[in-house]
């Protein structure tokens, strides 16, 4: 999956004459601060510089994660379609971007970010992105929501970890409030993320919330520790992207994990493929989160006819057909 050709290009101007080894290091800092999930008081990104890093070396993979897990609430519900927009730690504008790629007339945005430096950032990408009105906001998630307006979709992606644990709860059923339709959160397909998603799903739940994606069943999750629920996008690396890494091949795979829940139900899947497929001769291994609430694997062959011909289709994350 590559970046839509207006935010790439609005990311390449940005990033020109950028000293490499400033951005070496700038992406080096970021990424230390993300796998550690630091919540020492301080933004990730409270710098230009983090900023341009990031833009060089995780706008790609969080675009990715983020459009996969639209398109997955898209397919569970295809006559969606948001008009307004609410995104809590906006970043640079990822949600926006996959949201105008997805639904070309939703009409209004609104984005909350508390990094000045991102929020210029993107500001300057969003003028390429939509023509549906985008407000931008200063604001702490976890205590500047009080006068936000409902939205159709409110979304938090890759936001969740760097909030402190006992301020979730309340956060959570902050953006339950402002949901009029859908809310989606996405974090990183870390054993910590599933935990986190696992802990504002039954949340959700507890508060009537209908799970859309990637769950096919609102019962307690079939998995286990060390097991844990996530998937995966393979996103494609720009030339920088791979300088600044010091990554020699021209891809990475980011894994993530998300939950969407709507105040609308609608008819589960029979079950998601919830791990790669294990394929051999003449038949495939699927293994599968179920509509009953389980987890199992399950093994497809050619005696099977037309259902191992679309199994045999089915990729990391999809849904098994009627």
């Amino acid at each position: 999956m590559e970046l839509p050709a207006p935010l790439r290009q609005g990311v390449e101007r940005l990033l020109d004459k950028v000293p490499l080894p400033v951005l070496k290091q700038a992406a080096k800092t970021l990424s230390d601060r993300y796998r550690a999930e630091l919540r020492d008081g301080r933004l990730h990104m409270a710098e230009e510089m983090a900023v341009k890093a990031y833009l060089a070396t995780r706008l790609p993979a969080t675009y990715a994660a983020v459009r996969a897990s639209l398109d997955a609430l898209t397919d569970a519900r295809p006559d969606y379609a948001p008009k307004t927009l609410l995104d809590v730690g906006a970043g640079p504008g990822t949600v926006l971007w996959a949201t105008a790629d997805l639904w070309q007339d939703f009409e209004q945005a609104v984005l909350l970010e508390a990094s000045a430096a991102v929020r210029k950032v993107g500001e300057a990408l969003a003028a390429d992105a939509t023509t549906a009105r985008i407000e931008w906001l200063a604001g702490d998630i976890t205590i500047d929501l009080a006068d936000l307006k409902p939205a159709d979709l409110v979304t938090a992606a890759y936001v969740l970890d760097e909030i402190a644990p006992a301020s979730l709860p309340k956060l959570i059923g902050r953006l339950w409030q402002l949901t009029a339709d859908t809310l989606l959160i996405v974090e990183p397909g870390t054993p910590a993320g599933w935990q986190r998603i696992l802990a504002v799903r039954r949340q959700l739940i507890e508060a009537g919330a209908h799970v859309l994606a990637p769950c096919p069943h609102d019962a307690p999750c079939p998995l286990a520790a060390p097991d844990w629920c996530h998937f995966s996008r393979r996103v494609a690396r720009s030339r920088l992207h791979r300088l600044a890494k010091d990554a020699d091949v021209p891809w990475e795979d980011e894994k993530f994990i998300y939950v969407a829940a709507s105040r609308q139900p609608t008819d589960p899947p029979r079950g998601r493929v919830i791990a790669p497929p294990k394929s051999g001769s003449g038949k495939v291994l699927l293994k599968l989160c179920q509509e009953d609430g389980g987890a199992a694997e399950k093994l497809f062959s050619k005696r099977d006819g037309e259902t191992f011909k679309a199994a045999r289709r089915l990729d990391w994350g999809d849904v098994l057909p009627e």
